[in-house]
């Protein structure tokens, strides 16, 4: 019985790590470019159970009665990059990748330091001339003239963006966005800020990038609510059964158990 209290409360805390992700996916159906996360949540594995029956001869026979769930447990968080639709906008700052790909931007002290990675191609200009993202952190390109890679200087001139994916300044050709891809995306992890992180990033030109345009999420609001409600009814038979087993124990405890 008391191993039958443990199963229950391991699903109610799976259920409430799974409510904390519906809720942030819900949260963010509205970030420029998220990507939604789920719960992966599997079970601890079933234990044999038996007993031992003795017989004529003093000899111990093992019966077997079955199997026992010990309950479930997270086993991780995997974000789905299906890619979100695309809306055009009239600001030129916007861009979005359609298909594969990342943007790349360096974060500097003291906000962090280092080279992540976003689909969120929500940027702006900010008080230096740079462009930066929500976040303040360097939008990151490849330099026409000189082919390093280094923040995107837009000053105070117009920016345009050709057909071969070129940014423009004023007409004339200055950047190229720094884009990347990876082999696996399983490696990549959320770091906030709509950014991720990943090892061995490749570097390549042949990502479709929109300008004046951006990636909605993909979050899907309906389908996010109809989890959440599952979640609230699973969470309150779990809670059930507890209560349940709680107060079958006490009645154990105080009343089957007690001497008269």
């Amino acid at each position: 019985m008391i191993r039958g209290i443990y199963t229950a409360v391991s699903g109610l805390i799976a259920e409430e790590a799974n409510q904390n992700v519906i809720s942030s996916n819900m949260a963010n159906a509205n970030t420029v470019g998220y990507k939604s996360d789920s719960l992966i949540i599997k079970n601890f594995g079933d234990v044999l159970i038996e007993n031992y029956d003795k017989v004529a001869g003093g000899k111990n026979v093992r019966n077997t009665i079955g199997g026992l769930s010990l309950g479930s447990k997270i086993d991780e968080t995997v974000v789905d990059f299906t890619g979100g639709s695309i809306e055009s906008t009239d600001k030129e700052t916007d861009f979005a990748i359609e298909g594969r790909g990342f943007f790349t931007v360096r974060k500097n002290p003291p906000n962090g330091n280092g080279t992540f990675y976003t689909r969120d191609g929500h940027f702006h200009t900010n008080s230096r001339g740079y462009l930066v993202t929500d976040s303040g952190d360097d939008v990151m390109g490849i330099n026409s003239r000189t082919g390093a890679t280094e923040p995107i200087f837009v000053g105070n001139a117009k920016l345009t963006m050709d057909y071969n994916g070129n940014l423009k300044l004023n007409d004339v050709e200055g950047y190229r966005l720094s884009t990347v891809d990876f082999q696996d995306y399983k490696g990549l992890k959320k770091i906030g800020d709509n950014l991720y992180q990943g090892e061995n990033p490749i570097n390549t030109e042949d990502i479709l990038i929109k300008h004046k345009a951006l990636e909605r999420s993909n979050v899907n609001v309906i389908e996010e609510m109809v989890n959440m409600m599952t979640v609230m009814r699973n969470f309150e038979t779990n809670q059930k059964i507890v209560q349940t087993l709680d107060e079958t124990l006490n009645k154990a405890a105080n009343e089957i158990g007690a001497v008269r």
